[in-house]
């Protein structure tokens, strides 16, 4: 099988081209392609011919979207479009990445994926969801995958800054413990990708986050137990560290459609933390 994962470059990208290491894999990223030069892509997505579209690239800095409104639109929703309108020409399946911003949080149990959307409140959110609406109106041979609080080898991620700041030079970390979402890892992203390709009629929406659920305090005490780490951590709220994008309260995502057609569910987040944090090098 030939993949094309654009994006490849990211974290998420990085362990997709590990794990599909047996397949033949093109690399979309900048600056070999840009998927906001929709002739371009097009070009480039014929010449090499895959089977099918791994579609990761992303505006992903949520706080920067807010000030740059235009380019996370260009990139997230025109770029989706473009790869999602030449994936049809080119009869190509096409598997997209989206995000839990596409809820507004408040919701008080998981979001399913017959739960529908708002776009949520940060301009991150609302250009995914613009996205997947191209997506859906431009190549119906897709599957969109919903992630949240991903964490990989070599980060950026929670698990890195969590890390990072655990050096010794301060004696508490203050950790918002009212937001409450799913942590997970790109490894099991990764492996339930694998089911889903192997699946050729599947198509629609996934949710492809980890079982069980956290807050970031919970999930900042996994990380030091895990590590060997004696870092005090204090619980804190949202409005103590306010942010130019509002984050949701609520990430937590129901994996309903992934027990619908049959496929194994995902690892729970501390087996997959576990197997992460023995095998990453800080």
């Amino acid at each position: 099988m030939k993949i094309l994962i654009t994006g490849g470059k990211g974290m998420l990208g990085r362990t997709l081209q590990k794990v599909f290491s047996d397949c033949e894999l093109v690399i979309a990223d900048l600056p070999e392609a840009d998927i906001t030069d929709a002739e371009a892509f097009d070009r480039f997505l014929a010449s090499a011919a895959p089977d099918t579209v791994i579609h990761c690239a992303a505006m992903t800095q949520v706080d920067k979207c807010e000030s740059e409104i235009d380019l996370a639109f260009k990139l997230n929703a025109l770029g989706s479009a473009n790869v999602a309108s030449a994936c049809f020409r080119q009869k190509i399946r096409l598997i997209a990445i989206s995000t839990d911003y596409v809820f507004d949080g408040t919701l008080d149990r998981p979001y399913h994926e017959f739960d529908r959307p708002s776009g949520g409140r940060t301009i991150y959110g609302q250009s995914k969801f613009s996205g997947e609406e191209m997506i859906r109106q431009l190549c119906p041979d897709h599957v969109i995958c919903r992630i949240s609080w991903l964490y990989g080898e070599g980060g950026p991620s929670f698990v890195h800054a969590m890390m990072a700041l655990a050096d010794g030079s301060r004696e508490f970390l203050k950790v918002v413990s009212d937001q409450i979402g799913n942590p997970t890892s790109t490894l099991a992203v990764a492996g339930m990708l694998r089911n889903i390709l192997m699946k050729r009629s599947l198509a629609g929406t996934f949710h492809l986050t980890c079982e069980g659920e956290a807050s970031w305090y919970d999930f900042a005490k996994e990380i030091f137990l895990l590590a060997g780490k004696d870092q005090k951590v204090l619980p804190c709220t949202t409005a103590e560290f306010p942010r130019p994008a509002p984050r949701p309260a609520n990430s937590r995502l129901e994996k309903r459609m992934l027990k619908l057609a049959g496929l194994p569910p995902m690892p729970h987040w501390k087996d997959a933390l576990k197997e992460f944090m023995d095998n990453e090098k800080f």
